[in-house]
C-alpha cells in the first residue's frame, strides 16, 4: 500500500455480555453480536497492510478504558487508545491524571463520548461538559467528536471556543447517505475545514449508506470530498471495525478510501494512510 503500511485510526473490541450496547439489540446487528478480540482484528487487518491501530471506546465506561490500556500494553499493534471519562465529573482532571499515571497510561491518546446519543443536540455546550473538555485540553489529549449533522453546529462552536484543543471528527460527521442528504452534510461540515485544530477520519462511511446496496463510487466520493475539504494532512483512515462488517468487509472499507486517494500524490496518500494519525494522536510509531 505504502512504504510504511497503514495505521487504522479507528477500531473497536467489545463483548456484548459485558458492556452496555443497546444498539446491538437491533436485529440488523445480529451478525456482529459476539466477542471481538485482537486476534479477530489481526486476521482481517493484516491482509490490508495494517501495522498499527488506535483502539476506540465503545461505551461509557471508565473500566473499559482501563482494559483497553492494558490491551495496548500487551499487543504491539495497538499504538494508542481513545478512551472515555465522564466530562461532567467534578474531579475529571483527577480521573484523567490517574489514567495517565498508570504504567500503561502513555497509550491514552484521546477521549470521546457518544454525543450523538444525547437527547440534547447542544450537549457539548453545557457548562459542565465544557469544563470537562478544558481538562482534556490541559492533559494534551485529543477529543474525538462522535456526532451526526444534528450535533455539528454545537461541535463547531466547541471547536472554535477551544482553539488550543485538538479535535478529530469521527466518521466524516456521519452523513445520512442512505437518504441522500449530501448537501446538508456538506454545509454543516465545511466550516470545520477552516479551523486548524480539527482533523477528520474517513471512517464509518459504509454503515451510513444502505447496507447491501451501496456503491463504491458514491462512498468514495464522500471520502474524497472530506479529503478535499480538510486536506490530506488533516485526514486519516479508520475502518470502524468490526461495526463496518454489517455492511462491508475490511478490504472493501479499504477499497473505498483507496479509490478516493487515487488522484492524489504519494505524499498525500501517505498522510491519509499513516502520517495524519501518527501526528494528531502523537503515536509512538
Amino acid at each position: 500500500m505504502t512504504s510504511s503500511g497503514i495505521i487504522d485510526s479507528h477500531q473497536h473490541f467489545f463483548d456484548p455480555d459485558r458492556g452496555d450496547y443497546p444498539w446491538l439489540e437491533e436485529s440488523r446487528y445480529a451478525p456482529i453480536r459476539r466477542i471481538w478480540s485482537p486476534n479477530d482484528f489481526l486476521e482481517e487487518a493484516a491482509h490490508e497492510s495494517v501495522v498499527y491501530s488506535v483502539l476506540v471506546q465503545t461505551w461509557s465506561s471508565l473500566g473499559e478504558t482501563e482494559e483497553f490500556l492494558a490491551l495496548a500494553a500487551r499487543h504491539d499493534f495497538i499504538a494508542g487508545v481513545v478512551g472515555w471519562v465522564d466530562l461532567t465529573e467534578p474531579d475529571v482532571s483527577g480521573v484523567i491524571e490517574r489514567l495517565l499515571e498508570r504504567p500503561d497510561g502513555h497509550f491514552l491518546k484521546g477521549l470521546r463520548h457518544q454525543v450523538h446519543d444525547e437527547a440534547d443536540p447542544e450537549w457539548l455546550l453545557r457548562s459542565d461538559v465544557r469544563r470537562g473538555l478544558e481538562a482534556v485540553g490541559r492533559a494534551d489529549l485529543v477529543w474525538d467528536l462522535l456526532v451526526r449533522p444534528r450535533e455539528l453546529p454545537a461541535a463547531l462552536a466547541t471547536v472554535r471556543d477551544h482553539p488550543q484543543q485538538r479535535f478529530v471528527i469521527d466518521h466524516i460527521g456521519k452523513p445520512n447517505i442512505r437518504l441522500g442528504m449530501r448537501e446538508e452534510w456538506l454545509t454543516a461540515l465545511m466550516p470545520f475545514a477552516e479551523l486548524p485544530n480539527v482533523a477528520c477520519k474517513v471512517s464509518g462511511i459504509v454503515t451510513e449508506a444502505t447496507w447491501g446496496d451501496w456503491s463504491l463510487d458514491e462512498l468514495s466520493s464522500y471520502a474524497g470530498t472530506a479529503i478535499q475539504m480538510f486536506g490530506a494532512d488533516r485526514v486519516m483512515f479508520g475502518s470502524d471495525w468490526p461495526v463496518c462488517r454489517v455492511a462491508a468487509s475490511y478490504g472493501q472499507v479499504v477499497d473505498i478510501v483507496r479509490q478516493a486517494l487515487a488522484p492524489l500524490s504519494e505524499k498525500e496518500i501517505h498522510s491519509v494512510w499513516w502520517l495524519s494519525a501518527a501526528l494528531w494522536y502523537r503515536l509512538e510509531v
